[in-house]
């Protein structure tokens, strides 16, 4: 009983020790997004003081107050935040922009239950594009 037990444990000792040898996947590889999501358009129109509430609630403490991606959290992940003022994030068309918001990936969450009004995620889309200026 007692070989068994310390085969078992082997067994599972040396499985772990080679996961944590494993590759880790490419930080922040491209993330698709669905053609249909491409396509939208924002249909609201903007509200800053609800949108900026919004971002200070929701975003902020990932991708900062700037939307550089210097929040407070920031430095805890393992992917880095995405620079919302970058040339690169801003040629995302708006539906990209909430599709990504929605969906969330790795460590980005999804929104669709903490934002469960979908005018919201397009309030914080305009918020993004004005961190850009």
């Amino acid at each position: 009983m007692k070989m068994r037990m310390l085969s078992i444990l082997s067994f599972t000792l040396v499985i772990v020790m080679l996961m944590a040898f494993m590759p880790s996947p490419p930080q922040n590889a491209p993330w698709s997004v669905p053609d249909n999501y491409k396509a939208m358009k924002n249909p609201v129109k903007y509200d800053k003081t609800a949108a900026a509430a919004l971002y200070s609630t929701h975003c902020k403490s990932c991708h900062g107050k700037e939307g550089l991606g210097d929040g407070t959290k920031a430095a805890q992940l393992k992917t880095k935040c995405g620079d919302f003022s970058s040339a690169a994030f801003q040629k995302q068309s708006d539906g990209a922009m909430f599709y990504k918001t929605l969906e969330g990936r790795d460590e980005m969450p999804s929104y669709k239950k903490k934002i469960p009004d979908q005018n919201d995620i397009w309030q914080l889309v305009h918020y993004m594009r004005g961190l850009a200026e």
